[in-house]
């Protein structure tokens, strides 16, 4: 039984199949899935895919790249979708310095201002971090969100930051990346992690793992990344696969 934790369903990629992705993925044995929803355009969505369906879920927040275009209103309309019985977690929110759509004190103060709406609601977040790590541990500490936990989502980044976000309560997610050949980090990560912290995502439908790289990616391909993670621990595929869904049921606080 797998839990992929980090999904976008709710992705124009998925518009002419998603009722058979979806299926593909339940006969992989993907059981439960998080469909992640970052703007007025994909929340919305992510809430009709999660009402459908018993066993998945949703995530609402607020993109980084998109920060620039977030307005008071829409802060308050994130906290009105997040009062969905179907949201599980906030995010996906946090910093992108790779792309200049928006400009990093834009970011940091929407970053901040929905870690204080986790707090406020008590609902756990989900981080986007791309080339911005130290930034963003700087910010989790001083927002306290030790106090809500949450999911370093698609994890890429050195092992030696690792340990400040375990001791900040929040998971590790890694995705296809950990099958790439040439990706030594996640996979040093893969096997230093806690396996009591430690969950897996698709991003689908981007980072398709080994060997469907380049192309679109799916839910039922969540099963490649656990197959991967097992092999590098010495673990059974059922062992990993156990452990992580029991830790994403914790982690969302689903029965």
């Amino acid at each position: 039984m797998l839990f992929d934790t980090h999904v976008h369903l709710n992705a124009y990629q998925f518009e002419d199949d998603m009722e058979a992705t979806i299926e593909r993925a339940f006969e992989a044995g993907v059981r439960y899935m998080v469909v992640v929803g970052f703007d007025r355009e994909t929340i919305p969505r992510a809430l009709e895919i999660a009402e459908a369906y018993d066993t998945i879920y949703a995530a609402v927040g607020w993109h980084p790249v998109d920060a620039i275009d977030m307005t008071d209103e829409d802060l308050d309309w994130l906290e009105k979708q997040a009062a969905h019985p179907k949201v599980v977690a906030l995010g996906e929110m946090g910093l992108d310095y790779h792309w200049d759509k928006s400009p990093k004190d834009i970011q940091k103060d929407v970053f901040r201002k929905q870690i204080a709406l986790a707090k406020k609601i008590k609902l756990p977040i989900i981080i986007h971090n791309r080339e911005a790590t130290e930034d963003i541990i700087e910010i989790l500490q001083e927002e306290n969100a030790k106090e809500i936990g949450g999911i370093m989502h698609c994890y890429n980044d050195s092992v030696d930051y690792v340990q400040a976000c375990l001791d900040m309560n929040f998971y590790i997610s890694l995705g296809g990346p950990v099958t790439f050949k040439n990706a030594p980090l996640p996979k040093e990560v893969a096997v230093q992690v806690p396996l009591d912290r430690l969950l897996i995502e698709t991003d689908a439908p981007y980072l398709a793992p080994h060997p469907n790289r380049g192309k679109r990616n799916e839910p039922a391909y969540v099963k490649l990344v656990a197959e991967k993670i097992a092999e590098l621990r010495g673990l059974s595929v059922d062992e990993l696969s156990g452990a992580t869904t029991k830790n994403a049921l914790t982690f969302f606080g689903i029965n």
